[in-house]
């Protein structure tokens, strides 16, 4: 039997595992989705057709699922989807999609969303991640999985960042981040290779040293960037962790890439 707290509030409609348990003063929509073993502690607020993926634990004054932050919206049912195994931590606050932006945000599993983190209309966060606290993305924005936001960093709209990058703390992101690099700073710039994040993840020593290899050649090495990424491609086509940055690169996208200083 689903364990609901008696001054929880839960809308008919609202679709909740028996496995859930929803504690104190917590308000919950008619169009959401609880899954197994969701736990939501106390003071949370679930709207909007917002889905809760199995195992997830929200805590306090957490809002999930209200109105985008964003004039252009009318309404339209739009959605807020939240994978499994999810830590979101007080006062974070995620917003469904928009017309704009394919109706949805997305949330991947295992992310830990510290105090106060911010996911806007229309994001795509991957798998694994790591949010300090305040960490703020504007809308639109991609991240990729492994990725870890240090804190108070802020993530311009329609900015992509790559699989297994890290961001420095107080860091203003307004370009796209390549796979695997660190960046820092305000506004953000590379600061080399994502080393400490590669070994604990048992990248090899080789993938690692080509790597590093392929960063030099791309961004310290003589003629224009497509001469420097074919060079890149003709000695590592066979490395895909850099294969992976050359697809990053060479993928539409409305912001130019970072860069180092």
């Amino acid at each position: 039997m689903t364990k609901i707290h008696p001054t929880a509030i839960v809308a008919p409609g609202a679709c909740i595992d028996d496995s859930a348990e929803i504690g104190p003063y917590c308000i919950i929509g008619e169009n959401v989705e609880i899954a197994t073993n969701v736990r939501l502690i106390s003071h949370v607020v679930v709207d909007g057709i917002t889905s809760l993926g199995q195992n997830t634990i929200v805590y306090p004054f957490t809002s999930l699922g209200h109105r985008p932050q964003d004039l252009k919206y009318n309404g339209e049912s739009s959605r807020l989807v939240i994978g499994k195994y999810n830590q979101i931590r007080e006062n974070v606050t995620m917003n469904p999609g928009t017309k704009g932006g394919g109706m949805l945000t997305l949330i991947g599993d295992n992310g830990l969303f510290m105090v106060g983190s911010h996911i806007a209309h229309d994001c795509i966060v991957g798998n694994n991640v790591i949010f300090a606290n305040n960490v703020t993305l504007g809308g639109h924005v991609q991240i990729g999985d492994f990725v870890v936001l240090g804190g108070l960093s802020a993530i311009h709209q329609f900015v992509r960042i790559g699989k297994h990058a890290m961001v420095g703390g107080m860091s203003g992101v307004e370009k796209d981040i390549i796979p695997y690099t660190t960046v820092v700073g305000n506004r953000a710039h590379l600061s080399g290779i994502n080393l400490i994040g590669l070994k604990r993840r048992g990248y090899s020593h080789e993938d690692i040293h080509a790597l590093r290899n392929a960063y030099r050649l791309l961004f310290f090495s003589e003629g224009t960037m497509s001469d420097r990424i074919s060079e890149v491609f003709t000695q590592f086509k066979n490395v895909l962790p850099v294969i992976e940055i050359l697809d990053f690169i060479n993928s539409d996208s409305s912001r130019t890439i970072c860069k180092p200083a």
